[in-house]
């Protein structure tokens, strides 16, 4: 978005419009709502802006629910944007912490600042582009303990500030940027300002190299619905004492936490039990792996595999759980006239240590029939094996 759409939207006619526009479900929808809108006199500009941010709008019901409809958008602003449950517990840590003055440094379109200012806290949200900085000011217009400026995190002057948090810009444009040197603000330099007040919190993402991760923060990883979202690298009286791993997972469950004060050792392989479980992704990046197995009686399936294996069944957000039916060869034929046999033509398949393409193998097996099932490819010590099951 350029600052020309942006004063469409912002306009009366532009305001109005979005927010009576209703979604536009199909190509159909949109086709119909342009004609719509120009037989009514609405300048093709404006027209323009207007659908596309409804069109935002509906991709950000995902991370905001019924918020989303009030807020403003930009299509770099909404992928990068924190998940509002993820938001509020960020939130949490400041509170928690006792900060009472964040200053939410480089905020997007300002979803963790919404949060902050919603938990009462004082914030001041800084981005260094114009657009963005204008669209979080409509987004955090609302609350009148939030406070948006336009400029650079570095040099920020954070006297009379408790709280610091940043989100450093890892795209140029459409770029995706590998060296933490050219983030803005650099690694080197967000991990400065989140250590320069009482508490800290920088925003990374998930696949970040570990060996950036400083010694002296909580390294939280975050996953939602089993997709890990975020890192979190907490300082100060944000960060949890004792705590430098930690794998926070939200689900239909709620939120779970497993917490360690170092990558764990992993558990010694064994032998395949009744139930295999695939722990969440979260876990896994937080190297926790090892605390988790004990967590359930199970062990590793193989050292460098990232299952897990037990004789009896121990519910656990932290992982999925799988009924092992069959232990197979990991030979097509064989496995082609196995699930012949049972009927099986709508089949799940994971895999973990094997190379196996799964779109071609399921090809090659040509499934017909009702019955529904998971196949797990994996080794056991040596072998490849496949191995039938069913979700618990």
């Amino acid at each position: 978005m350029d600052a020309g759409e942006l004063r469409e939207l912002l306009s009366l006619d532009g305001l109005r419009l979005l927010d009576e526009l209703p979604p536009a479900e199909s190509k159909e929808d949109v086709v119909t709502a342009v004609a719509g809108l120009r037989r009514q006199g609405h300048p093709p500009a404006l027209v323009a802006a207007v659908l596309s941010q409804r069109k935002l709008r509906a991709r950000a019901r995902a991370k905001f629910g019924e918020f989303a409809e009030r807020m403003l958008f930009t299509e770099a602003g909404l992928e990068q944007a924190t998940r509002l449950q993820v938001a509020a517990l960020h939130a949490g840590r400041f509170a928690d912490a006792g900060a009472t003055r964040v200053a939410d440094l480089g905020c997007g379109i300002g979803a963790d600042a919404l949060a902050f200012a919603s938990l009462g806290l004082d914030v001041v949200a800084v981005d260094r582009d114009e657009v963005t900085a204008a669209i979080a000011g409509f987004n955090l217009a609302p609350f009148s303990n939030a406070t948006v400026r336009q400029g650079e995190a570095e040099g920020f002057d954070l006297a009379g500030f408790d709280g610091v948090y940043l989100d450093p810009a890892r795209r140029s444009g459409s770029r995706r940027l590998n060296d933490a040197a050219d983030w803005s603000p650099s690694l080197d330099v967000a991990f400065g300002l989140a250590r320069a007040t009482a508490s800290g919190g920088v925003k990374l993402g998930p696949g970040i190299d570990r060996e950036l991760i400083p010694a002296d923060c909580e390294a939280q990883w975050v996953s939602v619905d089993r997709e890990v979202v975020e890192l979190g690298a907490w300082f100060g009286a944000a960060a949890r004492e004792g705590v430098r791993r930690s794998a926070l997972v939200l689900g239909k469950h709620g939120a779970a936490r497993l917490d360690g004060a170092a990558d764990s050792e992993d558990e010694p392989p064994g032998g395949l039990g009744e139930y295999l479980y695939e722990p969440d992704g979260a876990v896994i990046r937080a190297r926790l792996i090892g605390d988790l197995a004990r967590s359930l009686d199970a062990r590793m399936l193989h050292p460098t595999i990232a299952y897990v294996t037990a004789d009896r069944l121990m519910p656990t957000p932290f992982a999925q759980a799988f009924r092992i039916t069959a232990t197979l060869a990991l030979d097509i034929r064989s496995l082609k006239r196995e699930f012949a046999a049972r009927g099986i033509g709508s089949l799940e398949i994971k895999k973990r240590g094997v190379d196996v393409d799964p779109a071609a193998l399921r090809t090659k097996l040509g499934l017909r029939g009702d019955a529904a099932a998971t196949l797990i490819l994996t080794r056991v010590g040596e072998r490849r094996l496949a191995l039938l099951a069913e979700r618990v």
